[in-house]
This record gives structure tokens, sequence and C-alpha cells, in this order.
């Protein structure tokens, strides 16, 4: 279901260089940043092993060119005054500077216990830091062996060693606190990367913004290698965003707007504090997070202390580390189960602790369980759904036991610490008995106005401490620009912040004669400028599939000579370079009616099929087909001569596993083939289009429209497809020469998505189909067809448990034919030509109500001939 994700940065600033080597990847997820500071993704697919530098940047530049030029502008105005600004390309010409207004130290802790390979990559990650002044800590909590501290030892001089053998992680985190030989204490843990810029970033807004007590950052998966790994991104990861955020609690009364959800402003894995404010709020609980019967919470619940004791948290994205997810899936579903205990087990630490919000706790804690946990097993139990069902399950059953564990966990961590007791140390180990008592600053009220000349170098604003709000008028020496307010909480006013409000809502208007133009003038000509500075001078190259892949096109064909000869000559024709084995599967073969045709054709291939039905016949020509892609087509179809080409080229995406084109009509000469386009034909649009498994869950309240994307008449599959577990090759029950009489395609097509794989439509790769020319013919065509429409939805109803597809057939065909009978009748009564008769209306209706007893007889004709392959 999920392939291997390459993860890479792409820094604007370097130049523009090509990813390869990606050979057995489904696709890149790339880092955008500039100057080291991180804007966002971008996912792309790998295109023969490769990800080209122009594609890179361009969808780079489509995606988050509004967001460059902000940070740019934002990066300018900090820099330099305005009155130096030389227009839009002078953004590009310097960089943001490094230095702080000072630089303290900083111990950098990294809690670990039997991890060694992990904790060697985190502690050479640190050892590349760009910032100075830093005290390395390895706490070594509860080791069954003395690796760990052999390894800091021997290899890492710079880096102290202590071992905390009280097991848990906040122990571990608290020994810290008293080790610590900095002002400022960043926590992160052994399996982490951290960036070159993690520890400056942190600095700089500790600096900057004296009244911040505590700052998390940003954390990204470091790779995506495997099932596990991709399933806890899309499960939420540790991702918070790349927009930095400014938390405090304001006018909290009984905790009724206190945002409890504290997972939101950032992990563990990233946080840092001033060493003072564990003097003011208490040290970390050790009854919770890892090592504990809790599993987990500890960080979530420094977070919620931090803010409940009205201090300032800031979410900073530019303090970016990289974790490394759980590799295998039983580690995952154990990590899954493990958050639903700490998050709960939190939430009653917290009740106990404050009890004025144990209400409000208790109301958040029932809303995230029915909001979070049981609307997403019942959205899982109505359609299937790309997160395993029991990956809900785990954390749904870990918040109904976190309920309970804390208690068990407090008494747990009184008895670790009577045992472990030294008089000296007893005031430590105590605290979690105790509730802190802070040193709240006294409430702000009132507006301050001030002004800022952007003329001038941007300089913080410090002198509204007794305001809750201050209006800002913006200004040069000759110009107004405008006002902004700015919620500072009777707090200082950073200068990071000024430049972001200020570039917010002034924005291009800073540049001479900007207001003579539109707002959309402005940022065209703007985001021009960005265009030029950081796209690739050469031009994108096409891609091509390599002619090493080779083809097999599939023609299943019964007593049609005249057709088939047809078909044949233009698949013979065909202009290409690569190998193309043509098989045509005789699905009739007593007739004797299809090897002479096939015998005026060297080279191609006939294979007989005695067993009736399309789904037989195309399986056993995919059976004798050795190719890499296999297309398919039918003996009414006509194809041009570049339509190989054009069908197999988007294989160069290495997660496209199915590719159809449209299908056009060969004629309209009759009655019968002008109603068969009206009632929707085999063509589609004349648009690209591609989907996955987002498309496949988009639909909530109707079945996924797989019969959208094309048909088999026209369709090439990467020939991997028909031997994976969970797809297999052309269900048997469905398609033509069954008695279900359609559909197999559509089954197919549902299997590629629902396991997470790419299908392309591409209606440059064109056909030509021979509608029916009778209209006897053509209403056996719409009976069949809406057949296989129903016994396809009861299939999959049936096989994935998809309540979508009962809601179609109970619901959304019966109201469609409604319509159609009542605008039959409106057209009647008002004696307008009718655009569609009322005996292909009543024919569909038939053909839906015989839908279920046709699936029935399927199954009978299947269990009769048998599923093993039969060919003579």
């Amino acid at each position: 279901m999920y392939d291997r994700i390459k993860v890479i940065d792409e820094e604007l600033s370097d130049p523009p260089h090509t990813v390869e080597g990606l050979e057995g990847y489904a696709g890149v997820k790339i880092l955008a940043r500039i100057h080291g500071i991180p804007l966002g993704w971008v996912s792309l697919p790998v295109i023969n092993g490769q990800c080209t530098a122009t594609m890179i940047r361009k969808n780079i530049l489509e995606k988050h060119g509004n967001a460059i030029l902000m940070q740019l502008m934002q990066n300018r105005l900090v820099e330099v005054p305005l009155d130096e600004w030389q227009g839009i390309e002078d953004l590009f010409n310097r960089i943001p500077g490094n230095s702080q207004l000072s630089l303290p130290l900083v111990t950098v802790v990294v809690c670990t216990r039997d991890r060694t390979d992990n904790l060697k990559q985190c502690l050479d990650s640190l050892l590349l830091s760009d910032y100075p002044n830093t005290d390395f800590l390895v706490v070594d909590n509860a080791p069954v062996n003395k690796d760990t501290a052999r390894l800091v030892n021997e290899s890492y001089p710079n880096v102290r060693y202590v071992c905390e053998d009280r097991p848990g992680l906040n122990w571990a985190r608290n020994r810290a606190v008293r080790e610590a030989k900095g002002d400022i204490i960043a926590y992160t843990d052994d399996d982490v990367i951290v960036d070159k810029q993690w520890i400056r970033a942190i600095v700089d807004v500790f600096v900057k913004c004296p009244e911040v007590m505590a700052v998390t950052g940003l954390v990204v998966p470091f790779e995506l290698e495997t099932k596990a790994q991709n399933l806890f991104e899309h499960y939420g990861g540790f991702d918070r965003g790349f927009k930095r955020k400014w938390t405090q609690l304001v006018n909290d009364i009984g905790g009724k707007k206190f945002p409890f959800g504290t997972g939101q402003f950032g992990t563990g894995a990233n946080m840092a504090y001033r060493r003072s404010l564990f003097d003011l709020i208490g040290l970390f609980d050790p009854a919770l997070d890892v090592g504990t019967v809790t599993n987990g919470g500890g960080d979530l619940e420094m977070f919620f202390r931090v803010l409940k004791e009205g201090f300032i948290l800031v979410y900073e994205p530019r303090a970016m580390v990289r974790h490394r997810h759980r590799h295998d899936y039983d580690s995952l579903k154990h990590q899954i189960r493990n958050n639903g205990i700490g998050f709960y087990s939190f939430l009653v630490r917290s009740a106990i602790a404050y009890p004025e919000i144990k209400f409000s706790a208790a109301r958040f804690g029932l809303w995230w369980f029915c909001w979070w946990s049981i609307r997403r097993l019942l959205l899982s139990l109505w359609y299937p759904m790309r997160l395993p069902r029991n990956l809900i399950w785990a954390e749904l059953i870990g918040s109904i036991i976190g309920l309970g564990r804390y208690f068990k966990a407090r008494r747990n961590a009184f008895n670790i610490a009577l045992s472990f007791e030294s008089e000296k140390q007893k005031a430590y180990s105590t605290t979690i008995e105790k509730k802190a008592i802070s040193l709240k600053k006294s409430a702000s009220h009132g507006t301050a106005v001030r002004s800022l000349n952007l003329n001038r170098p941007l300089l913080p604003i410090t002198d509204v401490g007794e305001f809750n709000t201050v209006i800002l008028y913006v200004l040069s020496n000759e110009k107004l620009y405008g006002c902004v307010a700015i919620k500072n909480n009777g707090h200082s006013i950073p200068v990071t912040l000024l430049a972001e409000v200020v570039v917010q809502n002034i924005g291009l208007n800073l540049f001479d004669n900007a207001h003579q133009l539109k707002l959309d003038v402005q940022w065209a000509k703007a985001l021009s400028a960005v265009y030029r500075r950081y796209m690739p001078d050469e031009k994108e190259e096409k891609n091509c599939l390599s002619n090493d892949i080779s083809l097999s096109v599939v023609v299943a064909t019964y007593d049609r000579p005249e057709d088939l000869r047809q078909c044949l000559q233009s698949l013979v024709n065909q202009k290409t370079d690569r190998k193309v084995e043509i098989i045509i599967v005789d699905n009739n073969p007593a007739s004797g009616l299809t090897p002479p045709v096939v015998s005026e054709f060297s080279g191609v291939t006939l294979v007989s099929e005695k067993r009736k039905g399309l789904s037989y016949a195309r399986n056993t020509g995919i059976l004798k087909s050795a190719a890499d892609i296999v297309a398919t087509t039918d003996d009414d179809v006509v194809a041009p001569p570049d339509w190989i080409e054009k069908l197999v080229t988007p294989f160069v995406q290495n997660d496209v596993m199915v590719v159809t084109g449209n299908v056009l009509p060969y004629e309209l000469k009759s009655t019968a083939q002008l109603l068969f386009e009206r009632y929707g034909g085999l063509g589609r649009n004349f648009n690209e289009m591609a989907v996955g498994p987002e498309w496949f869950e988009s639909f909530k309240w109707d079945a996924v429209p797989t019969w959208r994307l094309g048909a088999t008449a026209n369709a090439a599959f990467r020939s991997t497809v028909f031997s994976h577990p969970e797809i297999g090759m052309f269900d048997l029950m469905l398609g033509a020469g069954t008695p279900t009489g359609c559909s197999e395609d559509t089954l197919l097509f549902y299997n590629v998505l629902k396991n997470g794989y790419i299908i392309k439509y591409e209606p440059s790769a064109y056909v030509w189909h021979k509608h029916r020319k009778d209209m006897a013919s053509l209403r056996k065509q719409i009976y069949n067809y809406s057949k296989g429409h129903i016994a396809y939805h009861l299939l999959v109803f049936c096989r994935n448990m998809d309540f979508r597809a009962i809601l179609r057939i109970l619901y959304t065909l019966p109201y469609w034919h409604l319509r159609q009978l009542y605008r039959y009748i409106k057209f009647a009564i008002k004696r307008r030509p009718q655009p569609y008769p009322l005996q292909l209306i009543l024919c569909e209706i038939k053909g839906h109500l015989a839908g279920p007893w046709s699936l029935w007889q399927s199954w009978r004709h299947v269990k009769r001939l048998g599923k093993g392959q039969n060919t003579t």
C-alpha cells in the first residue's frame, strides 16, 4: 500500500540540482527552504529514476512562491531600513544574519536508554551545530549495560555523560535540569537527527523575547522507507506546520477556553526551556511518559503547565529536527496505543493538579475521544481507509486505559523516589506531590498606540507592558502605509514579530510605486522576479519511457474477424522503437473464425480460451505475456499510429500503476450510435487526470466513481499489478460474456486505488471504437452495463465492507432514475423532443434490478468452469 518515499531538502539559495539514484522509490518528499528557513513540503513522482532540477524548482515556486516572497521581505526588513531598499531584486542580495545579541550557554540534553546506534547518529548531528556556546549532556536512563557510557566516554569527549538509575523519561529530564550548566535547556531524543541551525533558532527566540519561557520546533521525518513510517505520517506525524505560533493563556476562566490539545504545540523530541522556569512551575512529572505505565504525556503536560501558569510558549519552525519513525508495523501500533494512554493520563494529571479545570478537562477528553477516535473508527467501518482500522482501535483502547493509569503511575513514582532517596535529594524527588506556584504577571488592560518608522533600524517595542493590545501605525519619512493591531498581552514585541506582522499586512506596498498597481499585478511582478531568481536556466526535458521496457498488447476476441483484422492492422502499424508483443485470445476457438485472420500478421501470438467470458480471455493473455507493461484493447477498436507511445509514457512515474486513454466514436451514422454517446459512451474528457488514495477516500457519501477513469478498451497496466496479493487479475464473475455483463475493469481500478497506487488518465492516448449500430444491440449493451454496475458494487461491499456501494445502490441510482423519469414526463407534457428514449431508461432500471441475480449466476458460472488457467 505504501512505497518508499525519498525525503530531501531543497535550499533555494543553492544552485538547482537534479536528484538522481531514485530507482526503487515511488516519489520524493521535498522540504523547501530559503536561507535555512523551512517553507513547506512538495511531493513529486520519480521519473526515470530521478527528479529533475527544473521539476523540483517549478513545483516549489508554484506551491510556495508567496511564502518565499514574504519570507524574503521579512528577512530584508529585519536587516536593512526601508529607505535603503532598491526594489524587488534587492531582496535576493543578502541572507539573514546568524548573530544573536548574545550567545548564552545552552545545555542540550539527549535522554536515552540502550539505543547506542541511534544515539551515535544523534550526537554526530549535534556536533555539526553552527552554535558555538553549547553544553552537550547525555542522560542514560536505567541502562541494562554500559554500552552508552562507553560510547560517550570513548567517542565524544565534548559530551558529558550522567546515569539516572530511576526508570522513566521524566526522571531523566529532571536529572538534566539539575545537571544543566546553561540558562537554556534544549531537549531532544536519541532517535532524532538535529538540523545544524536548530540550537541557534531556539536561542534566537529566547534572546529576542525575554518573556518567552518555552520553545518548541518543527519535527520532520528523517526517512520514509517503510510502510510503518509512511503510516505514521498519514496518522498525523510530528509536523505542526511552518508558521511561527505565539501562545499564552489569557483570561482563563475555569479552563473553558484553554487548549488542552497541547500536542498542537510540538513534541518532546524538540523542546527547550529557560532553566529558571522549573523553579517557578516545578519539574517534569515522573509519573508520566516513557518508562512508566502511562508511556507518554510528559511533554504535553509540561506544555500545559507552562501555559496554565501564564507563561509564553513559542512554536518556532526554524528550530527543526528530523525524527526516525518506527520501522515496523508492530512498533508503530504499540506507539499509537501508548499515545492514547499518555494523552488521557496527562488530562487526568492536569485535572488533579488544577481542580478548577477538572470539568473542562473532562469535557475536552470526551469531545476528543468522540471526534478523534470514534469518528475515525466509524469512517473506517463505512469505507476502506489507508489508515488500518486496528491502529484506530489501538489508540481508542489506549485512551480508555489511560483514564486509570496515572494513579498507578503516581504510586510507582513515589515508591521509586523513596527507594532511591537520600536526604540530599528528597526535596528534588518529591516535586511530584507538589503543585507549582508561579510568579504570574499582573493582568494588562487597554490598547497602546505606537508608530513604527521603517526608515530606521527595526527595534523591539518594549514600553507596552501595561497594555494587552498595540495599534501600530507603519510609516516612513514621507508616507503612511497603514496600521496593524498586535495582541501583545502585556509583553514587549520582538523584531521578528514586527517584521512578520508588517509584511503580512502591508506587503508589496512597501516598495516605491507599488501602490499605483493593482494588488494582483503587484504580486505577479514580484513572483516573476522570484521565478527568474530561483528557476534553473535549462529547459525541462521531455520525459520518455525507456525502450528497454517491454510491452504486450492483449486483445480478446469472439467471432468478429473483420473488426479484428482492422484492429490488428492498426496495432502492427504502431510507430515505436520498443519491443511490442501482440497477443490475440480467441474466446470461441470452436468457430475457427479467428486463426485465419491472425495468420495474416506475422509475429502475432494466438492463444485460445474455451471458457466464455472476457475476463477469462484477458487473464489468459496476461498470463501468456512476459512483458513489463500489459496493454488491453478490444477487437472493435482502431488505434492511431502513436497510441502505444502515448499510452505508456506516463509510466515514467514510478507510482503510476494503470494508465487509461480516451475512447472516441469511430462513426456516428446510426441512431443507436448517437444514443450510446448520449448515454455516456466510452470516452471521458479531454483533460489529463491522475487519481490516487486521496481521491479514493474523498467520496464520503457516494461510491468511488472508478467508471469515470476509462475502460479496458484502452488501458495499460504494470504487470506487477496482476501478481499483487490485494489486487490480482480481472474478476472472473464480471465482464462481457458472463451473466453480469461488464465492470471487470472498474473493480480492478478500485483495488488499485484502495491499495494506494496511482491511475492516470491520458486523453491524448485515444482510440476509435465501433459502437453498436442497431437498437437491439444497444439495448442489450445498456442492459448488461446496468447489471454489471450493480454486481460491481455488491462485490465491493461484500469484499471490502464499503458501505458507499450500498448507498449508491439504494439511494443514488433510484434517485437518478426518478430524475430521468421526471424529465421524460416533463418533456412529454411540453411536447419537446426527448433527448433519451424511455425504452433505454427502462432498460437501465431493468438491468439494475437484475444485477444481484446476475451476480449469483456469475458465481455459479465461475464455479462450474473453474478459476485456473485452461488454454489450448
